[in-house]
């Protein structure tokens, strides 16, 4: 994960659901060679969604240090060490907790962008791009959307790398793409 010869502090990986996305995001925290930190934001609530935590941890393996936090992201983020890429999966499911808890989405996007800056390790986000479908039709899932798209913007913003995945292929929308990882 290069920028000019030097590590990407931050990058962003978009997709749709089931795009590839989480999984070429695994490939590139590894191919860095720094300490892998996977932070899973989910909740699970039926046995569906426990399906799909398994799935993840499987593909994964044992390689990576996980930290399971569905709303305090910034917590995390701060014990990150030097050394340390986390990979946070992924900030959707994050924001849709934070805005189900009733936090003030604002300002919890306001600390979240903080502590990825601030980060002492290299940070990269996957999030779901959820503004390509139909228009919701009740106003928590447009606020929702909403929200989603602009956290995508701030976070792409501050990233050197932002990636964009569709049936598994990046499509590079800032920055470089380390050779190899297609």
């Amino acid at each position: 994960m290069t920028q000019n010869g030097k590590i990407s502090r931050s990058t962003l990986v978009l997709g749709g659901a089931r795009s590839g996305k989480s999984e070429f995001a695994e490939r590139l925290v590894l191919a860095s060679g720094l300490t892998p930190v996977y932070i899973a934001t989910s909740e699970v609530y039926d046995s569906e969604m426990a399906q799909r935590v398994e799935t993840h941890k499987l593909r994964r393996g044992t390689a990576w240090k996980v930290i399971e936090v569905p709303i305090d992201l910034v917590g995390a983020l701060n014990e990150i060490q030097a050394g340390q890429i986390v990979l946070i999966d992924c900030l959707t499911l994050w924001l849709s907790n934070i805005m189900l808890a009733d936090h003030d989405v604002e300002t919890e996007q306001i600390n979240l962008l903080r502590a990825i800056n601030d980060c002492q390790g290299q940070v990269v986000s996957v999030s779901n791009e959820v503004g390509m479908g139909i228009v919701p039709e009740n106003r928590l899932g447009r606020r929702f959307r909403d929200a989603q798209g602009i956290l995508n913007q701030q976070v792409a913003q501050i990233s050197d790398l932002a990636i964009f995945v569709a049936a598994g292929l990046p499509l590079v929308l800032k920055g470089t793409l380390p050779k190899g990882l297609i």
